[in-house]
């Protein structure tokens, strides 16, 4: 989605003020309640595997007070899903993905990532469940400021299905997300309080 009225240093401007605000009142969010919605994603992320069927899924280690997807990894560890995380090769490149599963060997990376190690296998995931700053409710997603995932997305989706889910706590959502050309709408969004479905789903 496009919005060729505003410049580019003008949409970052306000990319970077809403993502300071929603990581703000993420990081207010108290232990109990961070504790709770690790468990619902849990619950609400494995009915959504169970339908779609997907060949592989991949997750992230939460960092930095992200909604914790530890006990996602586990139900669906448990229920035979393939597993895979994603791997910063370099930057302004796509991500790379490799094989995984709970309780594997991971590398410390810049800025508290954990990746599996280069040992392990490289595999293709078709559905993802990616991290973000802030959501709205069309699937605009606005990430970290890298567009790694936009790029993965983007380049995962030239040759096959891809669908990508985000997963946020409810109080990241906002009314609009400015957005350029090469932003990738999410499919939908998984919180606390269950799927959001977008504008792409």
């Amino acid at each position: 989605m496009t919005q060729p009225s505003a410049p580019p240093a003008d949409i970052a401007a306000r990319k970077a003020a809403i993502r300071k605000a929603t990581l703000g009142a993420r990081a207010l969010i108290d232990a109990a309640t961070r504790l709770e919605a690790g468990r619902s994603i849990a619950a609400f992320g494995g009915e959504i595997v169970a339908r779609e069927k997907p060949v592989r899924v991949s997750l992230f280690v939460s960092v930095k007070g992200e909604i914790d997807t530890g006990p996602l990894a586990e139900k669906l560890a448990r229920a035979g899903v393939p597993l895979c995380l994603p791997v910063i090769v370099k930057k302004g490149e796509p991500l790379v993905f490799r094989d995984w599963r709970p309780g594997g060997p991971l590398d410390d990376r810049p800025f508290g990532l954990k990746e599996p190690p280069e040992s392990a296998a490289e595999v293709v995931p078709d559905l993802l469940f990616v991290p973000l700053a802030a959501f709205d409710s069309a699937g605009a997603r606005l990430g970290y400021g890298g567009g790694f995932y936009d790029r993965t997305l983007l380049k995962l989706r030239a040759v096959g299905p891809a669908m990508a889910i985000g997963l946020a706590f409810a109080a990241q959502e906002v009314d609009k997300v400015p957005t350029v050309g090469h932003d990738v709408t999410l499919d939908g969004v998984l919180t606390e309080k269950g799927l959001r479905r977008t504008g792409a789903a």
